[in-house]
């Protein structure tokens, strides 16, 4: 306990009033953990109390209990259903993030003589931080890449060249760094394996899971709070992966256990439950493709009218997801987060890599967090321009 004489920490300023938002309640363009619905928060808040009638919150159930074994089957059903995704695909839940799955993909896919041969699309940070871990394990070839331009696009197919026998492919389809996006899944040679980084769009819009072999997504941007992976991957490929692994690094593993080999992250797999029915009562993925174009495109369209702010990714690779953009100095760029969270506008700065703003745009960020940015760009360039 500190001493009389001890200052106590000032409490924090209350958040300001936004419209559109409850009491205290900030838009939160954050690119992860992203902003999540005020209802799924709301059901949260009450099941971290007492969880379904239970008696007991869901941060003490075990992993093992009868509550806990209801979440984890409806959470496979309900994921089945939005992604339309078939019996022979197991859907795992793991720890470590997306970056962690950038070892343990190359890891269990390709063989343990270094023979095989995996190709990468390099769109961005993580994507080049995929190859770097890739290439511990064998020979990774770039079969298509932007660094040259410094991420400001997507490659097109004419841009790219595979190599002969690829065992996978693998791509970002989001880059929440630089903000580009793949809009078209890409086609690739035969006999390959599509492996997807679909981190930051997962569930965004509809997808055909049949053209790929796995995917995996962190949870922290469409489908919940940070703390759990979603790995989506077909049953040849889990059968055929190496088996001189450690235990906990096998897909296997996590498909014979469950996703509980040990004891899980009971309560962000649980938030992803909570969040799948909400994208369920919202109307699925067909409304959230419509619904994230029409926020990107309030947002873009200022963009586009603006002689003061210039969007980094080029027209044809914009993402949906994560709006960057910058004013003409970095001073100004400074000025702009900074008077942005005075009006209630949060985590608006760019990565420390790629400078400028960013604003992240996932399923819970409401129609107004749109409006209300353009709304203060318009009158930031007013007074700066």
């Amino acid at each position: 306990m500190p001493s009389p004489t001890t200052a106590r920490p000032s409490a924090p300023a209350p958040a300001p009033s936004v419209q559109g938002m409850s009491p205290g309640r900030l838009y939160n363009y954050s690119a992860g953990p992203g902003m999540m619905p005020e209802e799924v928060l709301k059901q949260i808040q009450e099941d971290v109390w007492n969880c379904r009638n239970s008696g007991v919150g869901i941060l003490e159930h075990s992993h093992r209990g009868p509550v806990y074994d209801r979440i984890i089957a409806e959470i496979d059903q309900d994921f089945r259903e939005i992604g339309n995704i078939p019996k022979n695909y197991h859907i795992l839940f793991m720890t470590g993030g997306s970056t962690s799955q950038n070892f343990i993909v190359p890891m269990n896919l390709l063989p343990a003589d270094r023979s095989g041969v995996a190709d990468y699309f390099n769109t961005g940070y993580w994507a080049n931080q995929s190859i770097e871990h890739a290439r511990i394990f064998g020979h990774i070839h770039e079969a298509a890449s932007s660094r040259h331009a410094n991420y400001t696009f997507i490659p097109s197919a004419a841009e790219t060249r595979f190599s002969q026998r690829p065992v996978y492919v693998h791509y970002t389809s989001n880059n929440t760094i630089y903000g580009t996006q793949h809009h078209d899944v890409p086609s690739i040679p035969s006999g390959a394996a599509l492996v997807c980084d679909m981190c930051s769009d997962i569930f965004s819009r509809p997808f055909d899971v049949t053209r790929y072999g796995l995917i995996y997504a962190s949870a922290q941007k469409n489908l919940g709070p940070a703390g759990t992976t979603v790995v989506i991957v077909r049953d040849d490929l889990v059968q055929a992966a190496r088996s001189d692994i450690p235990v906990m690094l096998q897909y296997r593993t996590f498909v014979k256990g469950e996703s509980r080999p040990n004891t899980p992250p009971v309560f962000p797999i649980y938030c992803v439950g909570v969040m799948l029915k909400w994208i369920k009562r919202q109307g699925g993925l067909a409304h959230f493709d419509k619904f994230n174009k029409e926020k990107a495109g309030i947002v873009y369209d200022a963009i586009d009218r603006s002689s003061f702010f210039k969007g980094h990714a080029r027209a044809d690779s914009r993402s949906l997801m994560n709006i960057t953009f910058r004013c003409p100095t970095p001073a100004l760029d400074d000025l702009f987060v900074k008077e942005a969270e005075k009006e209630g506008l949060d985590c608006l700065r760019g990565h420390r890599v790629a400078g400028g703003m960013r604003a992240s745009f996932y399923n819970a960020m409401p129609l107004g967090g749109a409006h209300a940015l353009v709304q203060f760009m318009r009158e930031f360039e007013r007074r700066h321009g």
